[in-house]
């Protein structure tokens, strides 16, 4: 999982880097030259969509996904069980809503031949498309976790759904902290992947 985390570290973090030096680069031609690369801001929101939504994905693997647990650790676990599968499911639905908004201003960006209002005219099936596929994949890691949870319940296995599934408690947070510390500083070596 952690390989995974880097990979799309790796993608989001060159994504935005290149994003940033074409607004600094834009900034500066704007300032000093006085005129535009155009079309840098509407690049940037195809990034941050595509790449919020495979952050998504990667957040619901990695369990980021910001979740109070005020009451959850201090709830018996039948209650935090219960909880744990509704945040999932709720979780699905939501990912399933997105999915689906996202097709509808696909289908019609196809169905008019919609182009971006912008000097670069960008037909939106293509960066639209990016982005439901990066939605689509966010769709099927979160029913692949529904459905594991549902056979982890069906075999009764209520230990491995309160470890994989429950938030994640300050003491877990800090411990993979310090096991990430410690891996870097070794001489030598990075994160395990």
């Amino acid at each position: 999982m952690n390989r995974l985390e880097n990979i799309a570290a790796a993608i989001f973090g060159t994504a935005f880097l290149l994003l940033a030096l074409m607004v600094a680069v834009e900034t500066v031609m704007r300032k000093v030259f006085n005129t535009s690369l155009q079309g840098v801001d509407e690049l940037g929101g195809y990034i941050l969509a595509t790449s919020a939504s495979l952050a998504m994905a990667v957040a619901l693997v990695s369990r980021a996904h910001i979740r109070i647990d005020l009451l959850h650790d201090f709830a018996p676990r039948v209650l935090r069980i219960i909880l744990n599968l509704l945040a999932m499911a709720s979780l699905a639905v939501c990912a399933i809503l997105l999915l689906q908004m996202a097709w509808i201003s696909l289908d019609e960006s196809i169905l008019f031949t919609a182009t971006a209002q912008t000097p670069w005219a960008t037909p939106l099936r293509y960066p639209q498309t990016a982005w439901v596929v990066a939605l689509a994949l966010f769709v099927a890691v979160s029913l692949f976790q529904l459905v594991k949870m549902a056979v982890l319940s069906a075999r009764g296995n209520w230990a491995a759904i309160d470890r994989i599934y429950g938030p994640r408690g300050a003491k877990e947070e800090l411990d993979e902290e310090v096991e990430n510390l410690r891996q870097r500083s070794r001489p030598g070596t990075g994160p395990t992947p």
